[in-house]
């Protein structure tokens, strides 16, 4: 499943797309659609089939599904 990573800050997004680099993910940062975050503006789309929630990180603002035509809130850690 191809997810997109959304982030309070620049920091934790390098963070985060280094975590899934060195535990071999694939990734790539990315700049960030106005209408999914007004936060850092920088998210990591990454391919994973595991679960999720196992490379949650506290710097995650949402987790998006990317679906075909769009994004898919999954995960909203900002309530």
């Amino acid at each position: 499943m191809n997810y997109l990573a959304t982030f309070f800050t620049h920091s934790g997004a390098i963070k985060f797309k280094r975590y899934l680099t060195k535990n071999n993910i694939e990734n790539e940062a990315l700049p960030v659609p106005r209408k999914l975050s007004s936060n850092c503006g920088i998210g990591v789309k990454f391919l994973y089939e595991k679960n999720i929630e196992k490379i949650y990180d506290e710097d995650i603002e949402k987790i998006f599904k990317v679906k075909e035509k769009g994004y898919e809130l999954f995960k909203d850690f900002d309530i």
